[in-house]
């Protein structure tokens, strides 16, 4: 039986939507004003969803505190209050969209799960504005 088990977390985090080998002009016309070159920055919400069968020994699908402890270290401790595009190696060439950071996430956390285990990530940008990657889109 199938069961998701869940758990929220934030971080702070600033960036700036711009493409190195486009102008300014087209950057703000494509990215309007989160291009801006001074960065800016969001409250990040993250909402980690696991899903698995039920053990029969522990009735755990995952361990929440284990997955609390995983969120972090692996992304807490390592994006909170740093500047994506400077701070991320990650980033240095790939544009911290919502998108891209929500995918990075993900990879980032799947790796530390067992195989047997599906993963969900809801990354909030602003209370209005989400996005969510379960894996590769076939």
């Amino acid at each position: 039986m199938a069961v998701t088990v869940s758990r929220k977390a934030h971080f702070n985090a600033a960036h700036r939507l711009f493409r190195k080998d486009w102008s300014d002009e087209k950057n703000l016309k494509v990215f309007g004003k989160c291009s801006y070159p001074n960065y800016h920055g969001h409250n990040y919400e993250l909402i980690v969803s696991v899903t698995g069968n039920i053990d029969e020994e522990t009735g755990f699908v995952m361990d929440l505190k284990v997955l609390k402890d995983l969120i972090k270290t692996e992304i807490e401790d390592y994006l909170d209050h740093k500047n994506l595009n400077v701070d991320i190696l990650e980033f240095k060439n790939l544009n911290p969209t919502a998108e891209n950071i929500v995918v990075f996430i993900w990879q980032k956390l799947k790796s530390k799960l067992e195989n047997h285990l599906s993963l969900e990530v809801v990354l909030y940008e602003t209370p209005r504005n989400f996005v969510s990657y379960k894996g590769e889109f076939e």
